[in-house]
């Protein structure tokens, strides 16, 4: 663990540990995220290694702690996902909550801080994705003062809009066809007073995390 001051501790919930990725976790990091991110065993191992020296070297740094972190069911020590916060760009202007961006600059992609959530199939519909996303938001507002955390997902993900609003997240679609990558983002504002749009607010939502319990920063 690192003494950064810039680094994430482990984030605990009732059911979960959010804590860096060690080299250990390979097998189970590996199988939770198969259907999600398909790789071989190799490409998984860099990519863990990266995520590892990610954490440290940004610590290092004292920089923002962006970057996979592994979900762990404390009941028994299960690697069961991965999260994260990360740098989201976009253009974040097209969206009501964002209409203090000129006119002229909407259509500009623009920096925000997303989370990033993904589980393995066995252990979805069960709040898990919810009891996450609830420990990155607390941790983004009290340990880093944000004034807002956004989160990403496509139009058919239900069950990611679903999590999103059981986190307290409002959700803004994007009124135009492209980019093709910007179609539905989450909203979480630290501060009263801002915008309380919602656009599927008429809708009904989902109250299960279904299987395609992911969403990106």
């Amino acid at each position: 663990m690192s003494n950064s001051p810039t680094a994430m501790p482990p984030l605990v919930t009732d059911r979960l540990v959010i804590r860096p990725f060690i080299s250990s976790d390979l097998d189970a990091i590996h199988a939770a995220l198969l259907d999600y991110a398909p790789a071989t065993r190799e490409e998984r191992a860099a990519w863990l290694r990266w995520s590892i020296d990610n954490a440290e070297q940004l610590a290092a740094l004292f920089q923002p702690p962006y970057g996979d972190r592994a979900i762990v069911r404390r009941a028994d020590d299960t690697v069961i996902g991965s999260c994260g916060l990360v740098p989201a760009m976009g253009p974040f202007g097209l969206l009501p909550s964002f209409a203090d961006i000129p006119p002229a600059r909407r259509a500009h992609n623009v920096p925000q801080v997303g989370l990033f959530y993904a589980l393995a199939p066995d252990v979805r519909r069960q709040g898990y994705a919810t009891e996450t996303v609830r420990a990155l938001i607390d941790y983004g507002f009290s340990a880093w003062n944000l004034d807002r955390i956004i989160a990403q997902t496509s139009y058919d993900n239900e069950a990611s809009m679903a999590v999103m609003r059981r986190a307290g997240m409002r959700i803004e679609r994007n009124p135009a066809p492209e980019p093709e990558w910007f179609q539905v983002v989450g909203i979480i504002d630290s501060l009263p007073g801002r915008p309380e749009a919602d656009r599927d607010a008429a809708q009904p939502s989902s109250t299960s995390e279904s299987s395609s319990d992911s969403a990106s920063g």
